[in-house]
């Protein structure tokens, strides 16, 4: 039992947080980093294999969960009857079951999980190169980027954002904060990269 109450303190003293565990300040990249090692090795591996800079995944993982890993829509009910969610979006990404479906099929990453958050970044990254791929949206334009993933590329392209000013404000919400994430990896790259944090 001492072993038990031993280990628990050492790993709270030193300042381990489980896989599932949020970082503490969510604004700030830089800390994010240092405090999940695992989350920035995830990050450089999907930057590296889809060419999609790490401040537009992050961003728009920020605002579709909070980086909560087993985010769901909220549930629905009928007199005060519960009767399903608004959709079957999950995880980190919030991705829908059809798009999850579809990103294992063309990628052949088979167990992949969306409350994974290395398996969410690499999904994540690969719909934005795709969405280039598609329909010519700069892998660094995280305003069209997440309008893309919010409305799917096909609804992008008919122009189903136009006229929804809360998706466009949050469109814009998410550009500014991956422009902030940006600038934040700009200063600590080099210290994430060295393991000085």
């Amino acid at each position: 039992m001492r072993g038990l109450v031993l280990t628990g303190l050492i790993l709270t003293l030193s300042g381990c947080i489980g896989p599932g565990s949020r970082p503490s300040d969510l604004d700030n990249l830089c800390e994010m980093f240092s405090q999940r090692e695992d989350w920035y090795e995830d990050a450089l591996e999907a930057q590296e294999r889809w060419g999609t800079p790490i401040q537009v995944p992050m961003s728009i993982i920020y605002q579709e969960s909070s980086f909560r890993h087993d985010a769901r829509p909220p549930m629905r009910y009928f007199l005060f009857i519960p009767y399903g969610r608004a959709s079957t979006a999950y995880g980190y990404p919030q991705a829908k079951d059809e798009t999850w479906d579809e990103y294992i099929s063309e990628t052949g990453n088979w167990g992949a999980d969306r409350d994974d958050f290395g398996d969410a970044i690499d999904f994540i990254a690969w719909y934005v190169n795709k969405t280039q791929r598609i329909n010519g949206v700069s892998k660094w334009d995280a305003y069209n980027q997440y309008l893309a993933y919010h409305e799917g590329r096909g609804g992008f392209s008919r122009g189903s954002h136009q006229g929804k000013t809360w998706l466009i404000n949050t469109a814009r919400v998410v550009d500014e904060r991956a422009k902030r994430y940006s600038a934040q990896y700009r200063s600590c790259k080099d210290d994430l990269d060295s393991g000085w944090f």
